[in-house]
């Protein structure tokens, strides 16, 4: 039986082209065997045996084989088998990361959101933001999601500070950044779906404000007093549509010419 057409990676892994896998199981069955002993034999370390949906009856064979699973995309399965005992295999993405925006308008009144499903309490407002999106940068991330819970335009001007906590969806951690942002509009249309109230507030009203936990006021007012860390280009880092950075305002100016 041929042994699956495969990639390595620099780290012992062995990845079997998904597209190249058989689709019935006996025929994936006896070429899997196959193949684990092959690889076994050159030395690898780990198989990882990505399945896409279309040959989801695949996966009961390979965990037969001894494959655990990994992670899975919505089209997509990933398992993945030790052929040596002990042999390291990373671990799946670990942290959702979400972004908060403070936004100030010029008489001094913070925007800020009431969500829906919050009871029949007092109103406790917050601060909009919500989820990034795969592959979509953080100083993009924050100014989309104000703008769809409020309406309001704005532009990033810095990073203040952020939060991790454990323990989140899917027992996932979470990385919450809280940004500077300048507003560029006043008029709000709230998001219906989600938002049940949306309002600029007085920024000492919500200092002030028994409702707004601590944690919150403390964030908001280190947006507002620190300069915090602005997206800096660093020349021949990577591609800027993929990487971002943060430094501290004049950085790259002040090391400029240092060995």
């Amino acid at each position: 039986m041929d042994v699956f057409e495969a990639t390595t990676n620099p780290f012992g892994g062995i990845i079997p082209r998904p597209s190249a896998l058989p689709r019935d199981p006996a025929t994936f069955e006896a070429g899997l065997a196959a193949s684990l002993e092959s690889w076994r034999g050159r030395g690898f370390k780990v198989v990882w045996l990505e399945l896409h949906v279309n040959r989801a009856a695949l996966v009961p064979v390979a965990v037969g084989h001894g494959f655990e699973y990994h992670h899975s995309g919505e089209n997509y399965l990933m398992l993945v088998r030790r052929l040596v005992e002990n042999a390291f295999v990373p671990p799946y993405a670990s942290h959702y990361i979400g972004a908060g925006g403070v936004a100030i308008n010029e008489n001094e009144e913070l925007l800020v959101v009431h969500e829906k499903g919050r009871g029949s309490g007092p109103p406790f407002y917050k601060l909009p933001g919500g989820a990034l999106h795969a592959g979509e940068h953080l100083v993009d991330g924050v100014v989309r999601e104000v703008f769809e819970e409020t309406g309001i335009e704005t532009r990033f001007v810095a990073l203040a500070c952020f939060r991790n906590q454990h323990g989140y969806r899917y027992d996932k951690s979470d990385i919450y950044f809280v940004c500077r942002l300048q507003p560029l509009s006043h008029e709000i249309t709230k998001q219906e779906e989600e938002i049940e109230d949306c309002i600029w507030m007085p920024l000492e009203e919500y200092y002030d404000a028994e409702s707004v936990s601590f944690f919150n006021k403390l964030v908001v007012r280190a947006a507002v007093e620190s300069p915090g860390v602005v997206p800096t280009e660093i020349q021949g880092y990577r591609d800027p549509e993929t990487v971002e950075v943060f430094l501290p305002t004049g950085t790259v100016e002040l090391f400029a010419g240092s060995p």
